[in-house]
């Protein structure tokens, strides 16, 4: 159950922070409010997850997903372009998550 409740961080990490691109500097109320949500609920996952797995393995692990989250997201929604090379990092990244998680005995 705790590594579900990091998936979900992760994913609230994304959140924020997509809606923190679409408040316009915290100018657009609605986006602003998704904002604060999507950080509380990130953090407060996180919070569940620590109690049973290691901070050393969660708080990464939820920053991995996160980050590769908005990177897809980054390119999909809002069309940043990523190089060839960075994509190999993307990957580098995606593939160091998931080897935290086959290899800590969690």
């Amino acid at each position: 159950m705790s590594w579900l409740f990091l998936v979900f961080a992760g994913i609230f990490e994304v959140v924020w922070a997509t809606t923190m691109k679409l408040s316009h500097g915290f100018s657009k109320l609605p986006f602003t409010l998704a904002t604060i949500f999507g950080m509380i609920a990130s953090f407060l996952l996180l919070a569940q997850a620590i109690k049973k797995l290691p901070m050393s393995l969660a708080y990464p692990v939820r920053t991995g997903i996160g980050a590769v989250g908005a990177i897809i997201v980054g390119v999909i929604l809002f069309k940043d372009q990523l190089s060839p090379l960075t994509w190999v990092f993307v990957i580098m990244l995606l593939v160091g998550i998931i080897g935290i998680k086959v290899t800590s005995g969690h």
